[in-house]
């Protein structure tokens, strides 16, 4: 696999299609990161960690609307590839949807939002938008 990010991503857009409760995506630091980040901003109900075996797996309870039935997640688009990576300075990070949405970057500083790096006043490489 060339690039786990996007395929993790894809297994949510697909679990999320398919309105699926629970999705399960091969763990790696980066996706561990990620998924906490998504936690955190609201975009998911929760997750666990399953370290069996030699990987171990990542449980993802995706979160949605009790009245609507719609995912919290209206879009999850991959920005950085492994082809063409795009970085950010930290005076020109994008921001997502004027500002409703976010952007997750791999800064010096760890997994962060477009939010969190203004704050510290880093850039870095943009891994993906999520609205």
């Amino acid at each position: 696999m060339t690039d786990p990010i996007a395929d993790y991503l894809t297994r949510l857009r697909n679990a999320i299609k398919a309105n699926h409760r629970i999705v399960e995506v091969p763990a790696s630091n980066m996706k561990k990161e990620l998924t906490k980040v998504l936690k955190d901003k609201g975009f998911i109900k929760n997750f666990k960690f399953d370290e069996d075996g030699v990987q171990g797996k990542i449980r993802i309870a995706l979160k949605y609307n009790p009245e609507t039935k719609e995912s919290a997640i209206v879009k999850l688009e991959r920005v950085s590839k492994p082809g063409l990576r795009k970085y950010a300075k930290s005076d020109a990070l994008p921001r997502v949807l004027n500002g409703l949405g976010v952007a997750i970057l791999s800064t010096s500083k760890g997994v962060i939002t477009d939010k969190e790096a203004r704050q510290h006043n880093v850039g870095g490489e943009v891994l993906c938008y999520v609205y």
